[in-house]
């Protein structure tokens, strides 16, 4: 499994980028195969942590044209800055109660 860490520092974000950060998340869910998705906001900085079965999916995702377009208006308008890391998930621990 992987997963794609997205830290940025933001913007100015209007109506427009709650519209487009659903349709990302639906997209990411319904045609890339995206396992989950979270996503906080602390101080001046937004975490999202999605995670994926292959490096496949996250390429397609990431060519995708509406998404290709949202990170055009997030690197003109929403965001002062990001980083995004794709990383291998080697092992994973759970706790249940």
């Amino acid at each position: 499994m992987y997963a794609v860490i997205f830290r940025a520092k933001p913007g100015t974000q209007d109506d427009g980028y709650g519209k487009t950060v659903a349709r990302m998340r639906e997209l990411a869910f319904d045609k890339y195969g995206c396992l989950d998705f979270v996503a906080v906001t602390e101080g001046d900085q937004e975490i999202a942590i999605s995670y994926w079965e292959n490096e496949e999916a996250i390429r397609e995702w990431k060519s995708d044209s509406e998404h290709s377009l949202a990170q055009e208006t997030g690197r003109s308008k929403w965001y002062e800055s990001y980083i995004v890391q794709v990383v291998e998930i080697k092992r994973e621990y759970k706790y249940n109660t």
